[in-house]
């Protein structure tokens, strides 16, 4: 069983995300399993979204409390002491990065992916909106999700600007750079 956990901030796009990755892995005969949790309802409040995947049916209804990998899509929202205390070992950490290259020392026993996400989707004329470029970084950093499932899902789920969408998320997939993490 794979779980992820995306943290964001509402407007980004994190539950929409959630639900494309979902069906991303439902489209690769997997059964996806997805909820979201909103502080408060308005634009900028952090957010955060849950997606268990498993090669059978999921009859768990309880929450995700130590993720396989975490999504940030926010990173002012980054808790290292969280990350620490819940992230399993050998956990990857996607970050929407535009700040530094050379943080995050202290999580380097994590594999992590950093991309410019609102670069990625402001260059494709999407705004602020981050969830298809976040998620070809997804698919950089899990070489076992081929990236036409993504596109194929960004087709069917997202209602508008789908070449837009298309094109964030193949460029976010390009630039992603990855780190692999190091035992100590």
């Amino acid at each position: 069983m794979i779980e992820v956990k995306f943290i964001g901030r509402g407007g980004q796009g994190a539950v929409i995300a959630s639900q494309i990755l979902a069906k991303v892995y439902f489209h690769m005969g997997k059964y996806p399993q997805c909820y979201s949790l909103f502080g408060g309802e308005r634009r900028g409040a952090p957010v955060a979204s849950f997606l268990r995947v498993d090669e059978e049916k999921i009859l768990l209804k309880c929450e995700i409390k130590r993720p396989d990998q975490i999504i940030y899509m926010a990173a002012d929202l980054i808790d290292e002491k969280e990350i620490m205390a819940n992230l399993k070992p050998g956990g990857t950490i996607i970050i929407n990065n535009a700040l530094t290259r050379d943080g995050f020392a202290s999580l380097r026993k994590f594999r992590i992916a950093l991309v410019n996400a609102l670069s990625v989707s402001e260059d494709s004329g999407l705004g602020s909106t981050i969830n298809t470029a976040i998620l070809g970084a997804y698919c950089r950093a899990n070489p076992d999700v081929p990236f036409t499932f993504l596109e194929t899902a960004i087709r069917e789920t997202v209602p508008a600007r789908i070449e837009e969408n298309v094109a964030a998320a193949k460029r976010a997939f390009d630039v992603t750079e990855l780190r692999e993490g190091v035992q100590s």
